[in-house]
């Protein structure tokens, strides 16, 4: 399929265009509380003039934060979804699909059972997450390179995917049923939201984050040569083992730190992705900044709306996202099944 974007000119135009329209996002989710609407003046007052009232504690302590974890969260996983679907030739594959999100909530329900409920502070449970979901993320590409051949192969990595983030929820289902006094304290690692969380946990993983979208950007040609086939690519020189080994590490840091702060968000792995190639094509110097701005837009978006959608209650982003992203999904799996019938 043709990219909807050709030249130069019109994808660096449109990428503008994407990065206003992330800043609208990140407007209405400074502005709109839900149960409160806030004016640009009290944001502004918030930070220049603050006097500890009310409004002010709302604006830095949650709106502010909510708004920035929902932006580097929604850009990672957008991110860390088109690496994975760029190694596995998958175009389904994200950090829910393969297990990440799973491994995260199994790590913290098994650092619960034993230490017990109210053991950790929130910073620690987001470091213990995202050493469960960097675990299971080399698990599941450890997997799928072995055998007898060469190398990953995408069905095998799906495969891998799918069986160890059925083996992790298994395993989080039977702990939470026998000690079912932690559901309190695993939701988050469950449903997934940008709610209630502050910048303290943000900064425990965002030289991760850092790390992984800069990493992303300088692996974005190499990604180019891979994307042509492993014959084509080791006939230019491209060491295949080390870059897919590289886009692993990125796909943990990434996808890691996301789940770990947010928990298990799902979907924009799969749609952001597909949606800068339907604009731009397969170029990964396009892909990566156009996954960051639409990435960051979307789950900015979803927050906001997800705090109108049942008033006075707020619906968690994670079931936000699954609203849109179960039909895409579904678009997506019947689009590829009649292209190859």
């Amino acid at each position: 399929m043709n990219p909807l974007l050709k030249s130069t000119g019109q994808k660096a135009g449109f990428l503008a265009i994407g990065f206003v329209i992330m800043l609208i996002a990140a407007a209405a989710s400074l502005l709109f509380n839900g149960s409160h609407t806030f004016t640009p003046a009290q944001v502004f007052d918030a930070y220049n003039h603050f006097d500890g009232s009310n409004t002010d504690l709302i604006i830095r302590n949650v709106q502010i934060p909510r708004m920035t974890i929902a932006a580097i969260v929604g850009a990672s996983l957008a991110v860390a979804g088109a690496f994975m679907q760029a190694m596995t030739r998958n175009p389904l594959a994200s950090p829910s699909v393969m297990g990440i999100n799973s491994g995260a909530a199994l790590a913290v329900v098994i650092a619960l059972s034993i230490a017990g409920s109210g053991a950790f502070s929130s910073s620690q449970l987001i470091l213990i997450a995202f050493a469960g979901a960097a675990v299971t993320a080399l698990a599941v590409f450890s997997l799928g390179a072995a055998g007898k051949s060469q190398g990953e192969t995408p069905i095998r990595v799906t495969l891998a995917g799918s069986a160890v983030a059925a083996f992790a929820s298994a395993w989080t289902m039977g702990i939470l049923l026998k000690q079912n006094k932690m559901l309190d304290d695993i939701l988050l690692w469950l449903v997934g939201s940008v709610s209630g969380r502050d910048l303290h946990h943000l900064s425990a993983v965002l030289p991760y984050t850092i790390a992984g979208l800069a990493g992303a950007l300088l692996m974005a040609k190499s990604v180019n040569v891979l994307s042509m086939g492993e014959e084509t690519a080791r006939s230019l020189g491209l060491r295949i083992g080390l870059v897919r080994t590289v886009m692993a590490l990125l796909v943990v840091l990434l996808a890691g730190s996301s789940v770990a702060v947010a928990g298990p968000i799902a979907f924009v792995g799969v749609i952001i992705p597909h949606i800068s190639r339907f604009l731009i094509g397969h170029d990964y110097r396009w892909i990566i900044p156009y996954s960051v701005v639409l990435g960051a837009a979307l789950l900015m978006a979803a927050d906001t709306v997800s705090r109108f959608i049942l008033q006075p209650e707020e619906l968690p982003v994670g079931v936000a996202t699954a609203l849109i992203g179960v039909p895409f999904f579904i678009y997506v799996a019947r689009r590829r099944s009649y292209a190859q019938s």
